[in-house]
């Protein structure tokens, strides 16, 4: 019988599961995730006027004293932006705003009337100023952060981690699709599905990975869509033009040693398209992406697909 036992809950814009190798102890781990939600809510989300990110973008360039947690997030997320050579992007957030994904996603009303706006690059990641030593950020005025592509993944990390350490067993946390372990797996590894969805059902099929440590991630533009006038929008922006990316990735999953990174990399992939494969596979990050139409293309020397619950391996 196995020992694994695993709860989930509707938490930041999304759903939070967390899973243990020794049930006795999920509890304590559970307690640790919903500290970490919680603080990384209150810290990121741009869509709380309450939150540190609202009061940061309406600073209006001003120097902005921070909490630990905000100042590693933003860092992250600049990192991200280094990694990718500006592909991923934190100073998206007046673009989402723009098309209108300005509020927690279950509030954006699935269709309106057409959006007219002026296209143009984001104003770019190095006009954020991080003062580490003193603790503090400044994003020039008109600038809105949003750390959607790491933000979510970094807290998945953090929580992984610090509930392994807490229960000194193995942990595996999912906030939206975006997994973390910590800690030692399972005999055969962590066995995560695959699908566009992560609310999708087990029964719907997809196939499965096994993942022995490290961090899987997955973006789509297949979830978080919505129409205004007879153009459908969703929520991953290309930094280069202001809009949303044009579609030729329907999901990329990535795996990667945390997370973060295997989340930065999806994210990236979408927005790269077909040039996508070869930046995988010289940075060999194991991939599988899908076509619009379903077909499906590896990179970075991920394993075939197995069967739901099978054994196949993913070991990053």
């Amino acid at each position: 019988m196995s020992d694994l036992a695993t709860v989930t809950i509707p938490a930041i814009g999304t759903s939070a599961t967390i899973v243990v190798a020794d049930k006795r102890l999920l509890e304590r781990a559970f307690d640790v995730l919903r500290v970490e939600l919680d603080a990384m809510d209150l810290a990121c989300s741009r869509f709380r006027p309450d939150s540190e990110i609202s009061m940061l973008n309406a600073a209006a360039g001003r120097e902005v004293a921070v909490t630990p947690l905000l100042l590693e997030a933003v860092e992250v997320a600049l990192r991200a932006a280094v990694l990718t050579d500006g592909v991923v992007d934190p100073t998206v957030g007046s673009a989402m705003r723009i098309i209108g994904y300005d509020r927690d996603f279950s509030c954006v009303a699935p269709g309106g009337p057409p959006i007219r706006w002026d296209l143009r690059p984001v104003p770019g990641w190095q006009t954020v100023e991080v003062n580490a030593n003193r603790g503090s950020v400044r994003v020039p005025p008109g600038v809105d952060l949003d750390l959607g592509a790491t933000a979510k993944s970094l807290c998945a990390d953090r929580a992984a981690a610090r509930a392994a350490a807490v229960t000194g067993t193995g942990v595996l946390v999912s906030l939206g699709g975006d997994v973390s372990t910590a800690g030692s797996s399972p005999d055969g590894g962590w066995i995560v599905q695959l699908t566009d969805d992560h609310a999708d059902s087990l029964e719907s099929g997809g196939p499965a990975v096994s993942i022995l440590n490290g961090g899987l991630a997955s973006s789509s533009i297949t979830v978080r869509r919505w129409r205004r006038g007879e153009r459908y929008y969703h929520h991953l922006i290309d930094p280069r033009t202001g809009a949303p990316v044009e579609a030729y990735w329907r999901t990329v999953t990535v795996a990667a040693a945390s997370c973060v990174d295997a989340n930065i990399a999806s994210t990236a992939a979408i927005v790269l398209g077909p040039l996508a494969l070869d930046w995988l596979d010289e940075r060999c990050l194991p991939a599988r992406l899908v076509h619009l139409d379903g077909r499906v293309a590896t990179a970075g020397g991920w394993i075939a697909d197995v069967e739901p619950g099978g054994a196949g391996g993913i070991h990053p």
